[in-house]
């Protein structure tokens, strides 16, 4: 296989998380109606284990791709920019998913604020990054993420499907304190990360300011 189809391989598995997390969407709206009794009298439990199995793929494809650019020898500029680009799209769609998941239950009225704040925090965040990227990129910065980030990501998908199932199939699978202490751990991170970033592209923004 030569570099080119290499490259469109991995770009193809970088944009690949798209449908999967769509996917993940539909079929965790379909098993909470079929939950609620609402439009079906029937609730299969594949549904809800097919939706985790969507997600599960759809986070598989974060860590294959850059590593099969690495060894292929095929990292781009291009794949660099789309990878978190597919990061957020799996933000933006994952979590306000899971907090309306969140909103339908009648007992977890706190839980879903909690989520509410956690969304709200994961996509500034995101932004906040963005425009440092774009600031320091005015002055030739490397630009590239940093560990913290990369951790971040690593961190954020397997949480993620741990909380739905804790959202589709609790309490026989996902222990409520627990997906409590994740999701405080990843707002948390998130903060740390914030404030990572802001401190090491400051003097970019100072530089701006002037």
């Amino acid at each position: 296989m030569d570099n080119s189809k290499k490259r469109l391989l991995v770009n193809a598995i970088t944009f690949g998380r798209v449908p999967f997390v769509v996917l993940f969407m539909v079929l965790a709206v379909w098993h909470s109606y079929c939950d609620k009794g609402r439009e079906f009298q029937w609730c299969p439990d594949w549904i809800a284990l097919a939706a985790t199995v969507a997600l599960i793929v759809a986070s598989l494809t974060d860590l294959y791709d850059g590593k099969l650019a690495r060894k292929w020898q095929v990292v781009s500029k291009f794949g660099a920019m789309a990878d978190p680009l597919m990061d957020k799209v799996f933000y933006l769609v994952v979590f306000p998913t899971l907090l309306w998941l969140l909103g339908r239950q009648p007992d977890e009225g706190p839980h879903a604020l909690v989520m509410l704040i956690f969304t709200v925090l994961y996509i500034l965040r995101d932004q906040w990054v963005t425009f440092l990227r774009s600031v320091g990129s005015l002055y030739n910065a490397d630009c590239s993420a940093m560990w913290l980030g990369k951790f971040r990501t690593a961190a954020t998908f397997p949480c993620a499907c741990l909380i739905y199932l804790y959202t589709s199939l609790h309490p026989f699978l996902v222990p409520q304190p627990l997906v409590y202490a994740i999701e405080a751990f990843l707002i948390l991170l998130n903060f740390w990360s914030i404030v990572t970033y802001t401190r090491a592209y400051m003097p970019y923004l100072k530089r701006s300011l002037e």
